[in-house]
């Protein structure tokens, strides 16, 4: 039987509709329901492309077993960030805070009243390389939730506390000298020997790209043409290039651009048209 996210218009939300999952989608039905129940929400943020979101749900939300644990424990909310851009933008800085990195599919465990508490991405059905499984995590989650609901409910408010600190206000426009402040950061992380920021995995990022490009000349970002230049010279030069079927894929495995994730996204090569 249908669950709740076939009335959704999202092809990403309708792909969950047949899951043995409760599954609610984002909205005020989900929290009040948390309330009544007095239980935490698991939060999966996904989208259409991604790679990992369709083996997590084929591993985990298509097992009913899984989903049974889910049911039972969680007031389960699936989300497509394509729809929701500021629902995931918000949560992923949380799943970064706690964890240090993040991606695709997203999950993390909420309040009822929406303050998260604990984050993650992609977790296997069995504990595996070095990571414990979903229904390890999901099980350790809610023995906290029992058990230790005031370190919880603490901790939930220092992240929320945090996150809204790197949040704009509706009177804090940026202005000129937040450009100046951005091209330090991007200087700070970029890869001077292969192009980028950061290490593996590396992503494009194209808009990166193209505010370097204009900046490039002033004074301010003195090395803005030569990071454009390395990141597009070594981009073009690395496996990330589809020599045969033409484009970039999505983004690099290692941080040289030789190994590609294999999945090419309409949205980056139409970016990386202008630039290049």
């Amino acid at each position: 039987m249908p669950n709740r996210l076939a009335k959704e218009s999202s092809p990403y939300l309708r792909q969950h509709e047949n899951n043995p999952v409760d599954w609610y989608p984002w909205g005020e039905e989900a929290f009040a329901e948390a309330r009544r129940a007095d239980q935490p929400i698991l939060l999966s943020v996904g989208y259409s492309a991604c790679h990992w979101c369709h083996v997590m749900a084929h591993e985990s939300f298509e097992d009913p077993d899984t989903a049974a644990v889910m049911n039972e424990l969680f007031v389960n909310v699936k989300v497509d960030r394509e729809e929701r851009p500021d629902v995931d933008g918000i949560y992923m800085s949380a799943v970064q805070a706690m964890s240090g990195h993040g991606g695709w599919p997203m999950t993390v465990w909420l309040t009822p009243d929406g303050k998260p508490f604990f984050a993650g991405t992609y977790y296997p059905p069995v504990d595996r390389h070095g990571m414990p499984s979903f229904r390890r995590v999901m099980e350790s989650v809610a023995e906290a939730w029992t058990n230790r609901r005031d370190g919880i409910e603490s901790q939930a408010d220092q992240i929320t506390s945090a996150i809204s600190r790197e949040l704009p206000t509706s009177d804090s426009l940026p202005g000129r000298n937040a450009l100046e402040v951005a091209y330090r950061q991007i200087e700070a992380a970029f890869d001077g020997l292969n192009g980028g920021l950061g290490g593996a995995p590396k992503f494009p990022q194209q808009p990166v790209i193209e505010f370097l490009l204009r900046a490039a000349g002033q004074p301010w970002a003195p090395q803005a043409k030569q990071m454009v230049t390395t990141t597009l010279e070594k981009m073009a030069a690395g496996g990330i290039r589809d020599l045969i079927g033409g484009g970039f894929a999505r983004y690099s495995v290692d941080d040289r651009w030789l190994i590609p994730h294999f999945e090419k996204m309409l949205y980056d090569n139409a970016q990386l048209a202008r630039l290049y």
